[in-house]
């Protein structure tokens, strides 16, 4: 019978995040594929794990697929871990496991800490739906081109930057897609663990002289609606902003101005669809 080829989730950073499932998964199968072994190697040591290990990265990944997929074939049962996160999201790990798929090997995945939900998630950027981008291009022209792709995508974007490209990237942004709401997201789950939010042109400023460290990833707001009379369409977003502590007035304020509306006709339809209980008073 083939083995069982696992997709494991590692910590992006907070060994603690390593969870129960993932421990016992890479205790008992027989091989461990890795992007670093001598990082992947640090993590079994911690947990006291010993197995035999195998380097499985982006230049080697093509010529590694055969060599594991036959070990599989055999019987054997293996683990395809990364340097953090889920293997295979802007991570080497697809191919293994389209290759094992079409052998008929079962692929089992145990779900872990992911960069790209924990960036977005703390952005405080809307969460319904999202695009992730992975590292945008690092030549100028063809960054620049991706960009002016993405600035009519209505959905929250994603992506990863080396922490000396962020102003670079953000710059470029403001120059292919105007002002947008962004969120700079680094080191997340580590001691120094920081998210700058806010406008692009103010977080660019703020980050002005500073020598970031780290891994980073970055959150951005996706295209405004055109604009319309019918400021109703924006009051669940203004309703979101209410329920995570802001005041009426000025959650209506940031979205109008977010979407060039009317922030007074904002204000009041919202005040329309949340009228407080009998005795209760308006939080204004």
């Amino acid at each position: 019978m083939p083995g069982i080829l696992f997709v494991v989730g590692t910590p992006i950073g907070n060994l603690g995040d390593l969870s129960r499932r993932a421990r016992e998964t890479l205790a008992q199968v027989s091989l461990v594929a890795a992007e670093d072994t001598r990082r992947s190697g640090r993590l079994l040591a911690g947990i006291d794990v010993r197995v035999p290990m195998l380097s499985f990265f982006e230049w080697n990944e093509r010529h590694r697929v055969p060599q594991i997929v036959n070990r599989l074939l055999e019987g054997e049962d293996v683990a395809l871990v990364t340097d953090g996160g889920m293997p295979g999201v802007s991570d080497p790990g697809f191919r293994l496991v389209r290759a094992a798929a079409a052998e008929g090997i079962e692929v089992r995945v145990v779900p872990g800490p992911s960069a790209v939900i924990a960036a977005l998630v703390a952005s405080g950027l809307p969460t319904d739906r999202f695009v992730f981008e992975g590292f945008l291009p690092k030549r100028e022209a063809e960054r620049m081109r991706r960009l002016e792709d993405l600035a009519e995508e209505p959905r929250t974007i994603v992506c990863f930057e080396a922490p000396g490209r962020v102003q670079i990237l953000l710059r470029d942004l403001l120059t292919a897609m105007g002002e947008r709401q962004v969120a700079v997201a680094r080191e997340l789950t580590k001691l120094h663990e920081e998210v700058l939010r806010g406008r692009a042109s103010e977080v660019l400023s703020r980050l002005t002289g500073v020598d970031l460290k780290g891994e980073v990833a970055v959150v951005i707001g996706g295209a405004p609606a055109a604009p319309t009379d019918d400021v109703t369409v924006f009051i669940p977003e203004a309703e979101q902003l209410v329920e995570s502590g802001m005041r009426k007035r000025d959650a209506a304020h940031e979205v109008a101005e977010r979407y060039g509306v009317s922030a007074n006709a904002l204000y009041r339809a919202l005040l329309d669809v949340q009228s407080p209980p009998e005795g209760e008073l308006p939080n204004y």
